[in-house]
């Protein structure tokens, strides 16, 4: 089973630093707001952050009131940075891929994971692994990116636009045709998974889960007025899609 590692790459985590230190940006104007208010309450729970990268997410759950917050990933990059920058008495950094979670002796309250889910191959595996370390009545709140964004393999423009450049809607290709997908971003390489939508919802159902919530990324209008070049897109995708689950007692 194949476990991509890109963001150990020189190049490719340089970029995406670059790109999260920019204060408009994707991850904190838009992803971060929505998966916070889908949270439940943390105080005094246990949580797993599933490719917790940099560790931003970790640290805001540690400081609303997580009794413990375990976060993982695969990338040695990422954790250092993590450990260095985001580190809180109630925050364990582990070196550990998706296919590992079974490593993991230990149960949670809330299981999490922002943006990382792209990158898994057995979508379904995973799903039944993360139910396993649940406790009853525990909540999985997710987000990956949205099935029309990832409908997409890089070989040609995302949007049809006019003369001018200005986009006038978003492109699909194969949304039918699930499974892996490599693209250029940044590097040559980059690899993702591409699922329909139904078979996100069906994975979740087969493993035991009740979905409670669902929300697509979004933007309040004059937000992407007043960065078009930045967000002039999220008019005509969502980029992102978010689940909250909860495990049945």
């Amino acid at each position: 089973m194949s476990r991509q590692n890109i963001y150990d790459n020189d190049v490719f985590f340089q970029n995406f630093k670059s790109l999260r230190e920019d204060e408009i940006n994707f991850n904190d104007v838009i992803e971060t707001p929505i998966i916070l208010h889908m949270m439940p309450e943390l105080t005094g729970k246990k949580v797993l952050d599933i490719g917790c990268g940099m560790g931003q997410h970790a640290k805001q759950y540690a400081g609303m009131g997580a009794a413990s917050v375990l976060g993982i990933d695969i990338s040695e990059k990422m954790l250092a940075f993590a450990e260095e920058h985001n580190s809180a008495e109630n925050i364990t950094y582990r070196r550990l891929a998706f296919e590992e979670l079974e490593k993991i002796e230990d149960s949670f309250d809330v299981v999490t994971s922002s943006l990382a889910f792209d990158y898994v191959q057995d979508f379904a595996g995973l799903m039944k692994k993360i139910y396993g370390l649940l406790a009853d009545g525990g909540r999985l709140v997710y987000s990956m990116s949205h099935p029309i964004a990832t409908a997409y393999d890089g070989t040609y423009d995302r949007y049809t636009r006019t003369e001018s450049g200005e986009r006038l809607y978003a492109n699909l290709r194969n949304y039918g045709e699930e499974g892996l997908r490599k693209i250029r971003w940044v590097v040559e390489g980059y690899e993702l998974y591409h699922r329909k939508v139904s078979t996100l919802i069906n994975d979740m159902i087969a493993a035991g889960f009740v979905i409670e919530e669902c929300q697509e990324s979004k933007l309040p209008p004059e937000t992407i007025r007043q960065y078009p070049g930045k967000f002039g897109g999220v008019m005509h995708q969502p980029d992102f899609i978010f689940f909250r689950c909860r495990k049945q007692a």
